[in-house]
């Protein structure tokens, strides 16, 4: 693969062949101008393997808009479609049709609707809704599911285990084992769900950020190579980073000779009036490893140097650490409160790759059709029931109960005043017995969800600041119950369907089979 060609790939291309080959049947058709709506959305929290996921955090928005700008059929993309062959040999796409994409195509001719970045984002809530010209809506699909999944899905990892490392610093390590340049969009990804740093320079640089990193065993092993020491290495690193030195302690024997040597150079670069980082602990059991350098580093009279942990980290080897040191620091004199306090986590391959659940199951939906200015909902009927699609032109809504606490996501059709309603009915998506009935006394209040993003072919979203979008992640994460929040058997967020719209579902599910 050469790089300088991706930009093709990356493009308009980024696409799969049955969009292009349903968007010239419309275009034969007299039908690929007409307006439809499709909806953005997933159908389950990830699911790990022995831990879920109770929630999702929502990334990819502003990827998007970049995107649709490089969204256009230049010479080099119409002289490619032009060059592929039916099976009988006759040129595939026509030049009617290459024509139209050439210059009549508008990848922003659409109103898009969406959820915040950083926001909290549950399955069956429309995330992002495109109101445009079928084909268009079409060609669109796939690279925009391929930038939002991803990067919600991992924004969910990183939120995840931000929260079991109770809000410490966490570093993205992840781009050695990143899938290529996905490395790049996974760093922003976890930027939003939680990471406070990256190791990826270039990365870090796009997005405003100061990339972090340590050293690595090599630059020790080095030293050794040349006959000198593990001191030598770290003196060394001291007197060129005497204001940033962090030294990884484990290439040798951390407690016999790692943490001892770190303590040396710490004390001699305090003489020269510097303030030494930390240590970096990056195997064997860490938990154990962090009390016993605690203690020594305390001891030494550096009781708040940080203590950086990797190796193989997520969610619940971090929770495990925890659990651990609250159990054994005080043995061996160790304030564990005070430990917890120091720790940095680096995490890599598990956040990167969102290990144990590799993608997110987000779908885009055709749901309804503009007819002389009325919208007419579609719908597709599974055999699987969860999958039968939620039809018509919608709007989400978050419902907040008197504590304030977000209780339920509502889908409701786009003319309905949820406001207005008293009592609130809400009806679960597939199953008709299960319904609530919420009185005006007892919710706090109800937000819309969905944003304007670009309406008429225009974009009328600022993009906000990572740190607005952090700020938003955290609020909506602080007003979940702590049910839902649970890194093992979290508790099911009731996402429901207003009457009107269950009403309309139900009429299309028994027309179809009639």
């Amino acid at each position: 693969m050469k790089f300088n060609e991706l930009k093709h790939a990356s493009g308009a291309l980024m696409t799969d062949q049955y969009q292009l080959t349903m968007a010239q049947l419309y275009f034969r058709m007299g039908l690929h101008e007409i307006k439809a709506q499709f909806d953005h959305f997933f159908r389950s929290n990830p699911d790990y393997g022995i831990h879920k996921a109770g929630y999702c955090i929502n990334a990819g928005l502003d990827s998007i808009l970049d995107w649709l700008d490089q969204v256009v059929f230049g010479k080099e993309e119409i002289q490619y479609l032009r060059s592929q062959k039916s099976s009988s040999g006759r040129q595939l796409f026509g030049d009617d049709f290459l024509h139209w994409l050439s210059n009549d195509f508008n990848a922003k001719s659409i109103n898009l609707y969406a959820i915040a970045e950083g926001r909290v984002i549950h399955p069956n809530v429309p995330i992002h809704v495109v109101e445009g010209p079928l084909a268009v809506g079409q060609i669109i699909e796939t690279g925009l599911l391929n930038i939002a999944n991803y990067q919600t899905l991992i924004a969910t990892k990183a939120a995840r285990i931000k929260q079991s490392g109770r809000g410490q610093v966490l570093l993205e390590f992840g781009l050695r084992r990143a899938q290529s340049l996905g490395a790049i969009a996974g760093a922003r990804a976890a930027l939003i769900g939680g990471a406070d740093f990256s190791s990826n320079v270039g990365a870090s640089h796009i997005f405003g950020f100061t990339p972090k990193g340590t050293h690595a065993h090599s630059m020790v092993q080095v030293f050794l190579g040349m006959g000198e020491d593990e001191l030598a290495a770290f003196r060394a690193y001291a007197e060129i980073y005497p204001d940033d030195c962090l030294l990884l302690v484990d290439t040798i024997d951390t407690l016999q000779s790692g943490v001892p040597n770190a303590i040396r150079a710490f004390e001699e670069l305090k003489r020269k009036g510097h303030r030494p980082v930390g240590i970096r602990l990056d195997s064997g059991d860490l938990a154990h490893l962090s009390i016993q350098a605690a203690k020594m580093l305390n001891d030494a009279g550096f009781p708040d140097v940080s203590i950086v942990l990797s190796n193989d980290l997520d969610e619940l080897v971090i929770w495990q650490i925890i659990t651990q040191i609250q159990e054994e620091a005080e043995h061996y004199g160790v304030d564990p409160n005070h430990l917890l306090k120091r720790l940095t986590y680096g995490v890599g391959t598990h956040l990167i790759t969102s290990t144990g659940n590799s993608a997110l199951d987000g779908v885009f939906k055709l749901v309804a059709i503009n007819q002389q200015g009325e919208w007419i909902p579609t719908l597709k009927i599974s055999e699987n029931e969860a999958k039968t699609l939620n039809p018509g032109n919608k709007r989400a809504w978050r419902i907040y109960d008197k504590r304030g606490k977000a209780t339920a996501d509502l889908v409701a059709l786009h003319d309905e005043d949820i406001c207005d309603q008293s009592p609130l009915e809400l009806h679960h998506p597939t199953m008709a017995t299960k319904r609530r009935l919420l009185d005006r006394d007892e919710i706090d209040r109800v937000e819309r969800l969905l944003e304007p993003i670009i309406m008429s072919g225009r974009r009328v979203y600022t993009t906000p600041t990572f740190e607005h979008m952090r700020a938003l992640r955290q609020a909506d994460i602080d007003l979940l119950d702590h049910g839902v929040l649970r890194i093992m058997n979290p508790h099911i967020y009731h996402v429901s369907l207003s009457k009107k719209l269950w009403d309309l579902k139900q009429s299309l599910i028994k027309k179809a089979r009639e």
